[in-house]
């Protein structure tokens, strides 16, 4: 099956001549290799992390949502035209955006470990303790097996 444009030139028909439709390109291209860059950018910093030292840091972390953050704001800039709104329009889009995002990330970085002790140590309840020793003796001894062939009998078949 053939497809067929039924419009005969796009730059006509969107009231561009062909020198806007080579900017417009060229700002898309400028978005791609951006958008590039940043995400390779990322890449090797996660490939590289633990060498650095960066591993399980808070700087890592941050890194990596600051990054995530510059590329969702640049494709809200290009991709949803907020770079050509009024100075007010900006602030009236990205300011309610960006405290939630901060408070978010505040959030997680802080509130994530948080267990309510004193010492902030991570509480594991003793009757889960007691069960994991208790199902780690048995299987070390091969109790499991026998437990398990004892309570799944075979059943008689329906005649």
């Amino acid at each position: 099956m053939e497809f067929n444009d039924n419009y005969p030139s796009y730059e006509t028909m969107a009231h561009h001549s062909e020198e806007e439709g080579k900017k417009k390109r060229r700002s898309l291209w400028n978005v791609f290799w951006v958008m590039l860059v940043i995400t390779i950018v990322e890449l090797i910093v996660g490939f590289y992390a633990s060498q650095w030292g960066l591993a399980g840091t808070g700087t890592l972390k941050v890194g990596f949502i600051g990054l995530t953050l510059v590329k969702a704001g640049f494709i809200v800039w290009s991709f949803m035209h907020l770079g050509h709104e009024t100075k007010f329009m900006k602030y009236t889009v990205l300011l309610p955006y960006s405290i939630f995002i901060l408070y978010a990330i505040f959030i997680v970085l802080t509130e994530g470990t948080y267990t309510g002790k004193p010492d902030n140590r991570t509480y594991i309840d003793n009757t889960f303790e007691k069960q994991q020793i208790e199902v780690n003796k048995h299987a070390a001894e091969g109790a499991h097996d026998d437990a398990s062939k004892a309570n799944h009998t075979k059943e008689e078949p329906a005649h």
